[in-house]
C-alpha cells in the first residue's frame, strides 16, 4: 500500500460545522501541546457543541454517569474551511464506532478480528483454568491431605503421650535399684521400640501425604502452564494489535504503534520498552489526529474533556462535568510525541532569565522557579529545568532536595554538596521546615480554614494523575486558610504536612477536601492561562524564613 493510500474523503457524519459564527475567533498561532495547553476558543466552542448532543442521547445516559472522555479537533479542510471532529476513549454504549464520532484506528470488536478471535481462545483457557482449580477430584485431594494431616498430628501427639508415659515409669524403675539385668535391658529395648513406632507412623505418614501432594501438584502444574500458556497468547495478542495500529504524523510517516513505542524508547524513554500497555491508540487525542491525517484535515487545536451526569451528586474520578484534562501520559506521550511531529506545536517554556537565586549559603541554593519550567531534567531532553539552569548560574552542578510541579510556581530548594543534601531531605522528612503556598481557587470554601486528610495513591491508568483512596492511599494531610473571597473566588493559604504528589491540587478539588479546584489546574479543574499555586514561604527549624511574591492576585 503506498503512503497515499489510506487517504479519503472525510463522511460529511465525522466532519461537523459549528453552530454558531466563529469568524470573528482569531486562529491559535500554533498548535497546542497536549500535555499542557490553554483550551482555544474555538476548541470550546466545539467542545460544547459535542457536550450538549452526547448529554442528549438517551440511550448514553448510563455511561456519561459514569463519566467518559471525550474530544474535539479543530480542522481546516482542503478549501480552508472552518470544523471540527469528535472522538471518545474506548468503547460508548457498548460500541466503539459511532455515527458522529470518528472511528477507531483498529476495530477491536469486530467479530471476525484478530482480537476478538485471539480474546476468544484467551477465554476459553480462562474458562479451563477456573474449572481445574474449581474441580471436585482437586477439592476432595486437598480435603484428604487435610484430614490426613490431622490424623498424623492426632496419632503423633498420641504416641508420644503414651512414650513420655513410659519413660516416667522407667525412670521410676531405675531409681528403685531392684532391677536386675535383664529386666534394665528391657526397658531399654521398651524405649528403642517405642521410638522406631514413632519414626514408622511418621513415615508411613510422610509417604501417604507425599502421594496426596503430588496428585495436587499435578493438578496444580497444569493450571500453571494453562496460565503461562495464556499469559504467551495475550503477549502475542497484544503484539499482533500493536502491528495493527498504524499511526500517521504531519510529515506523512506511518508507523506501527509497536514501532513508535519502540523509538520513543531509544530516544527520550528507555522505561518504555516492551509492549505498550493494553488500550494504547483508544484514547481521544490519538483518534482524532489520525482521522484527520488519513483525510486531508489540517490539525488546527484540539481539547479532550470529561462527560458525566450534571446531576450527578459529586464527581467521577475526581473530575467534575465539562472539565478539560490533559493527554494521558502513561499510553499517549510515546504516540502523540510521534503524532505531532510535523505541526507547529506551541512549547512555551519560561526562559533561562525568569529563574531568580533569592538565597544561597553552604548548604543550599533557593531559587523562585517559574511556572512551566521543570523542576528537574525529565523526559523531554531538549527542556531545560530549575537545576540544570541554576546550576549553570552558579557554576557548580546542585542537587535536588524535593520538587515542584511544572505548572507550579515558587521556591525551590537545591543543594550544594551530596552531604547537605542528605542533610535538607531529612528535615524534609521529619518536617522541620514550614511550607506555605498560596493558591486561586475556583469556588468559595465552606470553611474560612481546616485541615484536610485524604489520602493519595496514582491514577495508574492515568499518569500522572492522583487519586483519593481511603484504603489504599498514603497518608497525606494539608492545614488551610482562606485569605480572601471576591467574585466566587477565593485565595487560599495552604500549609502542607506531608509531601505527596498533587497533594494540594487533589485536596482542592476533591469534593471531601475544599470541593473548589484551584484556577487554571487542567488535571483536577478547568486548564487556563496557568496554574495558580505559588509556593510562597519557606520557614526553617533554625529562623530562617525565605519568601518568593506571589504572582497573581484574585483580579
Amino acid at each position: 500500500m503506498s503512503e497515499t493510500d489510506h487517504i479519503t474523503a472525510a463522511p460529511a457524519d465525522r466532519l461537523h460545522r459549528f453552530e454558531g459564527d466563529v469568524s470573528e475567533l482569531a486562529l491559535p498561532a500554533r498548535f497546542g501541546d497536549p500535555f499542557h495547553y490553554v483550551v482555544h476558543p474555538l476548541a470550546e466552542a466545539a467542545s460544547r457543541q459535542v457536550r450538549r448532543y452526547a448529554l442528549s442521547r438517551a440511550d448514553w445516559a448510563a455511561d456519561l454517569a459514569a463519566g467518559k472522555m471525550l474530544g474535539v479537533l479543530v480542522v481546516r479542510d482542503a478549501h480552508g474551511e472552518m470544523g471540527f471532529l469528535a472522538a471518545f476513549s474506548g468503547n460508548l454504549a457498548g460500541d466503539n464506532n459511532h455515527p458522529y464520532f470518528v472511528p477507531p484506528i483498529v476495530d477491536l470488536l469486530d467479530p471476525d478480528g484478530v482480537y476478538r478471535r485471539g480474546e476468544a481462545e484467551i477465554s476459553a483457557i480462562n474458562r479451563e483454568i477456573a474449572q481445574r482449580a474449581q474441580s471436585a477430584e482437586l477439592a476432595t485431594l486437598r480435603q484428604q491431605l487435610a484430614a490426613a494431616e490431622a490424623v498424623h498430628d492426632a496419632q503423633l501427639a498420641s504416641m508420644d503421650e503414651q512414650m513420655r508415659a513410659a519413660k516416667t515409669r522407667r525412670h521410676a524403675l531405675r531409681a528403685s535399684g531392684a532391677l536386675s539385668s535383664e529386666e534394665s535391658a528391657a526397658l531399654d529395648r521398651e524405649s528403642a521400640h517405642l521410638k522406631a513406632e514413632r519414626k514408622r507412623l511418621r513415615a508411613r505418614h510422610d509417604a501417604h501425604r507425599q502421594q496426596l501432594q503430588q496428585a495436587i501438584a499435578a493438578h496444580e502444574q497444569a493450571i500453571a502452564s494453562l496460565k503461562t500458556r495464556r499469559a504467551t497468547m495475550s503477549e502475542a495478542l497484544q503484539r499482533r494489535l500493536f502491528t495493527l495500529y498504524e499511526v500517521s504524523n504531519a510529515h506523512g510517516e506511518r508507523r506501527t504503534v509497536l514501532d513508535v513505542w519502540q523509538w520513543y524508547a531509544s530516544n527520550y524513554d528507555p522505561s518504555r520498552a516492551g509492549l505498550p500497555p493494553g488500550g494504547t491508540g483508544e484514547c481521544c487525542a490519538p483518534k482524532l489526529l489520525q482521522y484527520a491525517y488519513d483525510h486531508r484535515l489540517c490539525p488546527v487545536c484540539m481539547a479532550e474533556f470529561w462527560v458525566c451526569d450534571p446531576t450527578h451528586d459529586g464527581e467521577v474520578e475526581n473530575r467534575r462535568n465539562g472539565d478539560y484534562c490533559q493527554a494521558c501520559e502513561h499510553k499517549c506521550r510515546p504516540l502523540l510525541t510521534f503524532m505531532l511531529q510535523g505541526l507547529d506545536v506551541e512549547r512555551a517554556t519560561p526562559a533561562s532569565d525568569d529563574l531568580e537565586v533569592v538565597y544561597c549559603d553552604e548548604l543550599m541554593v533557593v531559587v523562585n522557579k517559574p511556572a512551566g519550567m521543570l523542576s528537574v531534567p525529565g523526559r523531554d531532553h531538549d527542556m531545560a529545568s530549575a537545576l540544570t539552569i541554576a546550576s549553570a548560574k552558579q557554576g557548580e552542578q546542585l542537587l535536588e532536595v524535593h520538587r515542584l510541579d511544572m505548572a507550579t510556581s515558587g521556591l525551590l530548594v537545591l543543594a550544594r554538596t551530596a552531604q547537605s543534601q542528605r542533610e535538607l531531605r531529612a528535615m524534609w522528612e521529619r518536617g522541620e521546615v514550614r511550607k506555605t503556598y498560596v493558591a486561586v481557587v475556583d469556588g468559595v470554601p465552606s470553611r474560612a480554614e481546616g485541615e484536610i486528610a485524604l489520602p493519595l495513591r496514582p491514577d495508574y491508568a492515568l499518569r500522572p494523575r492522583q487519586v483519593v483512596d481511603m484504603s489504599g492511599g498514603r497518608h497525606a494531610v494539608t492545614r488551610y486558610r482562606v485569605v480572601t473571597v471576591d467574585h466566587g473566588r477565593a485565595l487560599v493559604e495552604f500549609h502542607p504536612l506531608t509531601g505527596r504528589t498533587h497533594q494540594l491540587r487533589v485536596h482542592s478539588s476533591h469534593p471531601q477536601g475544599l470541593g473548589c479546584p484551584i484556577v487554571g489546574d487542567a488535571l483536577y479543574g478547568r486548564a487556563g492561562s496557568r496554574l495558580m499555586l505559588h509556593a510562597a514561604r519557606l520557614q526553617f527549624s533554625d529562623g530562617l524564613v525565605l519568601s518568593a511574591p506571589v504572582p497573581f492576585g484574585l483580579d
